[in-house]
Order: C-alpha cells, then structure tokens, then sequence
C-alpha cells in the first residue's frame, strides 16, 4: 500500500467516516466507502479493502470486533468507528434483533445481578398461526422435559452473547432507547419493553437467571409496570400455552393488588400448568391451576 497517499488522506477519510450515521459496518460496507471515495481520496487501485481497514485499525479510530460463534454457526466480525459500544456492535448482529431477557432486565433495574450473558433475540420467520391442537397430555409432555436452549453463543475474554431464535412477533412490545450501563452510556438500544420484558422472562426463565431471578424481578417491577398493558401485550403475543397462569402466579406471589390479578384471571384457564420445564419435584397451586417447585410458594 501507498502509505504516503494514504496519510495524506488521513484527514479527509477521518472526516468522512466521523460524519457517517453509521458506526458499524462489516467488511463489505467499508469496501464500498473506499470504493466511492477512493478517487476523492487519491488512493491507487493497489490500496485493498484489507489494506484500507488495516490502516484505519493502526492509525484511525477503527477496532475490529470477532464473534467466535461455534458451528453451525457462523464467525461473525464487525467493525466499529469510534465510540460505537459493543452492545450497539452487537445489534448490528443481525437485522431487526434487539435485547431481551436478563439484558432487558438489567437495562430495566430489575436484577440485582450483573448478567454475565448478553441475550439478542432475533426472531423466526412467520409460521402462520398454529394448528395443534393443546391437549392436557401434550402439555405434560412437552413441560416435563429439559427446555431446548440456544447453542448460537459466542464467548471471548470480554463478553458471552446468546443470540435466541424467538418467537416471531413482528417486534411487538420492542423500544429504542438510551440505555446507561455501570455508570456510562451503552449507545441507543433497541431491547423490549418493561411489560414485554416481564413476559418472556416467565416465558423462558433459563434465559432470564433462573425462576428465583424472575420472581425477584417481578417484585422490583411493582412500581413502574402497567399490568393493563403487560395483559394486552400477553393477548397480543398470542401464546398457545396458557403463560397468563405463571404470570398471575409470579404477580400474586410479589404482592400485586387483587383488581391487577383479576386481569390475568380474565384469561381462560382450560389446563393445568407448569412454571418451568424439567422441574422434579413440584407442588400445585390450586389457584392458578400450575405446578411449580416444590418449597416455592
């Protein structure tokens, strides 16, 4: 590479890429900035994309972030400009994913933990409404088994993400927001709201520090959650399963009043539940017709 050249552009490629909107690209997107300003720039045809984004790594403001996903999944790198912070990396991830689960709750002050994972859902394909049909043996079935979790993780000295496969739900109950972590700002977020946040927490409780983390979080929400809207976003969300069992059961559980159960008592209760997947041994609360683990309640 012409490093002469390329210095004397240093100025003008800095500019450039400071007043881009974007602060996370992939490998291609940089190509394609170098291959529109390459002329304005003064840089020869030998300066590669791999030259060019080594250059910007050694004496610019470029750091190159690997994600060491396992197979089948695939090794994902991004590159980020600047003060871009690694969760607004991570969002650049996949299209339209956002936080969820013990990442949404930490961002929502309810844990008291320091989650040592970072969740991204990214959600399936539409599959159509469901024609199963649910049946008391099939819930039995399906409950009584260890629940299926994400291999899609990627670990490295700095951080553990999980990326999840959720449900599709055309990003209903999901906000962008400034979100402040440790004392600093993590960027603008996209992470689910604090209503939806409470759902899918006792929806898939491994991914959410475990049931203890999820009744503790349904005590610390008592303040600021709007239970009308946490029904309405449950209703919308159209669950097979009957999850308006474990939600009033966590709610009743927390000290929640008797007019806000009385919403999720409004729901139909056809079948006996169960809190979690794979529990051994359980008792039955009567009330809301589900089992949960013994020495809970």
């Amino acid at each position: 590479m012409n490093r002469s050249r390329i210095s004397i552009a240093k100025l003008d490629i800095v500019r450039y890429f400071d007043n881009l909107p974007e602060k996370v690209f992939r490998q291609t997107d940089i190509s394609r900035h170098l291959a529109e300003q390459r002329s304005f720039w003064r840089l020869s045809q030998r300066t590669t994309t791999e030259d060019f984004v080594q250059y910007l790594i050694d004496s610019a403001k470029l750091s190159k972030i690997i994600f060491p996903f396992p197979r089948p999944y695939k090794k994902e790198i991004r590159f980020a400009w600047g003060d871009a912070t690694l969760h607004e990396v991570m969002l650049k991830l996949r299209a339209g994913c956002y936080f969820s689960h013990f990442t949404a709750m930490a961002f929502h002050g309810l844990t008291e933990q320091l989650p040592k994972t970072t969740y991204l859902n990214c959600e399936q394909k539409s599959a159509g409404p469901s024609s199963g049909t649910l049946t008391q043996n099939g819930i039995d079935l399906a409950l009584r088994r260890e629940v299926r979790v994400s291999g899609n993780v990627a670990e490295t000295s700095d951080f553990r993400i999980c990326i999840i496969s959720g449900k599709n739900t055309d990003n209903y109950g999901v906000i962008e927001e400034p979100v402040m972590g440790a004392g600093k700002s993590l960027g603008r977020l996209r992470f689910t709201t604090l209503e939806r946040t409470l759902i899918d927490i006792a929806v898939r409780p491994i991914y959410a520090g475990g049931i203890s983390e999820v009744a503790k979080a349904y005590q610390l929400a008592q303040e600021g959650v709007s239970v009308n809207v946490l029904a309405a976003t449950l209703n919308k969300l159209s669950y097979v399963y009957p999850y308006h069992q474990v939600i009033g059961f966590y709610l009743e559980r927390a000290g929640y009043k008797a007019a806000q159960l009385d919403l999720l008592r409004g729901f139909p209760t056809e079948f006996d539940f169960y809190l979690t997947h794979g529990m051994k041994e359980t008792q039955y609360i009567k009330d809301w017709r589900l089992h949960i683990p013994k020495g809970l309640s």
